[in-house]
């Protein structure tokens, strides 16, 4: 395993910026979709919520979370709470694990993407199921290898404005 990604100075992120993220990241999830493209379709919140609760703690954490998660049951219709908890548990675990999967190659922090998203959906399945007795299926956990697979293009995208434009004068 390698660890030690490429060490590099970064500007501060700017809190316009993760705000505009994460209205992005919710106009993603309102998207209309059907059929398998449903199924693959990964939570986009999520993953922002993820990253930046992975890079910037001070400023995301659990109670942004939450709010997040609870702007996404008004959306979706679904049971008021329910990705309130599971992003607030998202981001709980993201908190306590930022330091090791900071320390990680890109190339081996989307396994811990795929399991953190991973539990994050088991809950939204495990709370519909228990309020509603309706079980999603299996195919509804797909999603969290798809953001294990986007995740080193999101870190890319969501780094770019951080860092510091090339000196023209160097050489």
């Amino acid at each position: 395993m390698e660890f030690g990604p490429k060490q590099e100075i970064l500007l501060p992120v700017k809190p316009g910026f993760i705000a505009l993220s994460l209205f992005s990241g919710f106009l993603l999830n309102l998207l209309p979709l059907e059929g398998f493209m449903r199924w693959i379709y990964p939570d986009f919140v999520a993953m922002i919520l993820l990253y930046w609760c992975i890079h910037q703690p001070s400023r995301i954490g659990i109670g942004a979370s939450w709010v997040f998660g609870i702007l996404m049951d008004v959306a979706d219709g679904t049971l008021f709470g329910e990705h309130a908890l599971a992003y607030s548990l998202m981001a709980y675990i993201a908190l306590n694990l930022r330091r090791r999967v900071s320390m990680l190659n890109i190339d081996y922090q989307f396994t811990h993407v795929i399991l953190i998203i991973l539990i994050m959906q088991a809950v939204i399945v495990l709370t519909g199921f228990l309020a509603r007795g309706i079980f999603a299926g299996w195919a509804y956990f797909l999603g969290s290898l798809t953001a294990g697979i986007l995740w080193p293009m999101l870190t890319y995208l969501l780094k770019l404005p951080q860092r510091p434009k090339a000196d023209p004068d160097r050489i």
